[in-house]
């Protein structure tokens, strides 16, 4: 990610809370949580590491904009390795028949542990799911991201990862 990639992030972000309270949508399912599992960094083969995460958004606070939908989301992932990224950010959430796109971009803290040097404890996830609904409000899902430090640090390898996803609203 680039600097120019990083600032129009910043500008989207805040453009997304800069919307009237008015525009807060409420629903009957007001939690959403995402459970996932898959591969960190699966295109270095010397750093490669499974990893699990799980992800919550308030749907509460969800805002319709000229953007879509979007809504503020909060999260974490280990690796086997003992790599781990907290991160909170913002999603986008489109929906076409009983498939759902949802690209997200959220700013974390990341600690390499026994895993890959990512070269910054700040790194920023950007992130593309497609998830298919389900009954009982659950959906089934697939997902990729890429994290990187926008060049904080005096390296940026990045790191690009893949994951199922299960959702479950409550």
């Amino acid at each position: 990610m680039n600097l120019k990639s990083f600032i129009l992030s910043l500008f989207l972000v805040f453009l997304t809370f800069s919307v009237s309270g008015e525009e807060l949508e409420v629903k009957n399912q007001n939690t959403e949580f995402n459970v996932y599992t898959g591969m960190f960094d699966f295109s270095d083969d010397g750093k490669r590491s499974t990893l699990i995460g799980f992800q919550h958004q308030n749907e509460d606070l969800n805002r319709n904009t000229f953007l879509g939908n979007l809504s503020p989301i909060t999260g974490a992932l280990i690796t086997a390795d003992n790599a781990a990224y907290i991160y909170t950010g913002v999603q986008a959430q489109y929906k076409i028949g009983a498939i759902n796109f949802t690209p997200s971009f959220t700013p974390g803290l990341y600690h390499e542990g026994d895993g890959k040097d990512l070269g910054h404890l700040i790194e920023f996830k950007s992130e593309l799911q497609f998830s298919l609904d389900l009954p009982n409000n659950s959906e089934l899902g697939f997902s990729y991201n890429h994290i990187s430090n926008a060049s904080l640090g005096d390296k940026n390898p990045g790191a690009n990862s893949y994951m199922f996803n299960f959702l479950k609203n409550f």
